[in-house]
């Protein structure tokens, strides 16, 4: 048989999910329709190593809140993280690209982590591992296409008409996606709820 036949597209979304929320489900319900996708991966991270343990939930209960919020079956809830012991993105890549050789992985975060990316271990080996797509957060749009990442990138930068084709693209490759408007953040849930 033949093993092409089998991979799959798979997005990538990282995360604390502290908690998760329809900010989450929009990027991905999106990228599920314009990245062809054929499945999402919402991994949950053990501990994010950008983030103050003080403001992180303990991994049960931001597991729980993101399967929960993944009301669509395409959309799987990982603890992968966690059995890989990895806490930075690029060493979750490397062992994911390892392990599922035939399936080809998209990267996706909200505009507001590529404002940050650069700070991110091994962020250009990142945008060198695996295709990846940005997506708006409203008042980010104007700051993601000036932030160090962007810059560095810029030619790596696919068109949005060609977002379908992103998978198969040798990395750096990357979209900026700006259909998505949810502008809630884990972040104003938790600091509402206090």
């Amino acid at each position: 048989m033949d093993k092409s036949a089998q991979s799959k597209k798979i997005g990538l979304l990282g995360g604390s999910f502290n908690p998760a929320h329809n900010g989450h489900l929009e990027i991905s319900l999106v990228a599920l329709d314009i990245l062809e996708l054929d499945e999402i991966w919402w991994l949950v991270s053990p501990r994010n190593p950008l983030k103050s343990t003080t403001t992180n939930k303990n991994f049960i209960d931001r597991y729980s809140s993101a399967q929960n919020q993944a009301n669509d079956p395409r959309i799987k809830v990982s603890d992968i993280e966690n059995k890989f012991g990895t806490i930075y993105t690029v060493d979750t890549l490397e062992k994911i690209k390892i392990n599922m050789k035939n399936d080809h992985f998209i990267w996706l975060m909200g505009a507001d982590n590529l404002v940050q990316f650069h700070e991110w271990k091994d962020w250009k080996k990142i945008a060198n591992t695996v295709p990846f797509a940005i997506f708006n957060r409203p008042s980010y749009s104007r700051e993601v296409l000036e932030s160090v990442a962007a810059k560095a990138l810029k030619s790596a930068q696919v068109p949005i008409e060609q977002a379908n084709t992103l998978y198969s693209l040798t990395p750096p490759a990357w979209i900026f996606c700006e259909v998505t408007y949810n502008p809630l953040s884990s972040t104003e849930i938790r600091n509402n709820i206090k």
